[in-house]
């Protein structure tokens, strides 16, 4: 009996959540039946033109399924339309469409005044008719999953491009070992290149995992930062950390180690990507922004700084605002301006220092949902609240990034707003892991509240 249901077919219907997290979930079900309930075409289809954030998600998702169905006959759309993959000449799995339908032959559990309850009792329906068929809903709605299972379902959620199960495993850009890492260490061989002290460590003497760019700190003051790892040495560049804490960045210094190894890789001309997390009040925006600022108005590396971030989903309710795209983004990247008025507190005239860095610096404020399709050359952008962006919009953004461009992403997973992301699932973490080891990719994430005293104990005890 358990082998019989064990060996029993799977349909999978996809969720309209599953779609917008990412568009090409259609074809990551190899042999199975996938099944797209019309509700959910339904949704897609007025989410397009309604909901800015999400419209490109909507249209991939329909562009991908209209090819997929191509010129397929009504009869073959609700039985199944084989999936081919690019290059394959054989297919894996169908992709049927589940029509609406009010003569189901079980009772509805639920009313259909939800479109979530509507699909559930069109689930319910379908596996009351087969029986050899076992129906599983994969959607990122935790609720809908717990409605789906007490009506005798199985639900799951999509884990496709999760990479890490649980989020301690994301790592912090930095391997602190208690102690002295050299009294570990029996044999090492140094030389000076390209002005760099580098040590070669036998790869023996590390049990954790390393990746590029990645720092080794211990509690006598040594710092490191790896810059290649191969079966037989870790090649680590020798970093003093007197310097590093001394370092400025349009008048700003760090307050304590972590923040002056994201100064460094902020500053550093052969890092294009680097992703910074924390809690708020770490130091995270400022010290971007400062960083930003002394490379493109003293460095001269950048032409323009583009902010901008994902605006929530409760901000789009509000309609259009008035007046210019920075003017509407104001509201959502306040954090940014914010932070330039913190840089120049204890200017003479702030205002007028404000101002002349704006514009010295050609700071832009970009709305996401039009970033898509440009392209940004020689440019430093600076993506805020990242965490509530899927791993299919990170890849939108970040491509967007021409010749001689920076990209920084800033978040903190602890503050997750949208409503189909978790923290093992937001695009943040996917482009972490994914970019870990990139030659020219940084993570750090940032410790302790340095923004006030009140601001740390809130961090730590509410």
């Amino acid at each position: 009996m358990e082998n019989s249901h064990a060996s029993r077919r799977k349909a999978y219907v996809i969720d309209t959540n599953v779609l917008i997290h990412d568009p090409n979930s259609v074809l990551q079900f190899e042999e199975h039946r996938v099944i797209i309930p019309m509700t959910v075409l339904e949704e897609l289809d007025k989410l397009k033109s309604v909901k800015a954030a999400v419209a490109g998600e909507c249209r991939a998702a329909i562009r991908l399924i209209d090819r997929i169905l191509g010129d397929a006959e009504p009869e073959q759309i609700r039985q199944g339309v084989p999936i081919f993959r690019e290059a394959e000449r054989t297919h894996l799995g169908t992709l049927s469409v589940l029509m609406d339908t009010h003569d189901m032959p079980t009772k509805e559990p639920l009313s259909n005044e939800l479109n979530d309850n509507k699909i559930i009792n069109q689930l319910v329906a379908l596996q009351a008719g087969d029986i050899n068929t076992k129906v599983v809903l994969v959607t990122k709605d935790i609720n809908m999953r717990l409605k789906a299972r007490a009506c005798g379902l199985a639900a799951e959620d999509y884990h496709n491009d999760q990479l890490v199960s649980d989020i301690k495993q994301l790592s912090s850009g930095c391997l602190e070992i208690e102690g002295s890492f050299w009294s570990r260490v029996k044999a090492v061989d140094t030389l000076h290149r390209h002005g760099e002290v580098l040590h070669f460590v036998p790869r023996e003497y590390f049990t954790e995992p390393l990746f590029l760019n990645q720092f080794v700190i211990d509690d006598e003051g040594f710092t490191g930062m790896v810059r290649e790892v191969t079966g037989e040495n870790v090649v680590l560049a020798d970093l003093k950390r007197d310097t590093l804490m001394h370092r400025q960045a349009w008048g700003l210094r760090p307050r304590n180690l972590h923040q002056a190894l994201a100064l460094h890789l902020l500053m550093d001309p052969f890092v294009h990507l680097v992703s910074l997390t924390g809690a708020a009040g770490s130091g995270k925006t400022i010290l971007a922004l400062a960083a930003a600022i002394e490379m493109t108005v003293v460095g001269k590396r950048f032409n323009k700084i583009i902010a901008t971030r994902s605006t929530p989903p409760l901000a789009e309710e509000h309609g259009f605002l008035p007046g210019t795209e920075e003017e509407k983004m104001d509201p959502w990247l306040g954090a940014i301006s914010d932070n330039i008025e913190a840089l120049h507190l204890d200017d003479h005239s702030p205002s007028g220092s404000i101002q002349y860095v704006k514009e010295k610096a050609n700071i832009q404020f970009k709305a996401l949902n039009y970033i898509r399709g440009r392209s940004f050359q020689k440019s430093l952008i600076l993506i805020d609240e990242c965490q509530n962006l899927t791993p299919y919009q990170m890849k939108a953004i970040i491509t967007r990034a021409g010749e001689g461009s920076k990209v920084v992403c800033l978040g903190n997973l602890a503050q997750i707003d949208t409503p189909w992301l978790s923290a093992t699932s937001s695009g943040l973490t996917y482009m972490c892991e994914r970019f870990k080891g990139f030659r020219h990719g940084g993570h750090m994430r940032l410790q302790g509240v340095p923004r006030s005293v009140l601001a740390e104990y809130a961090e730590a005890n509410l």
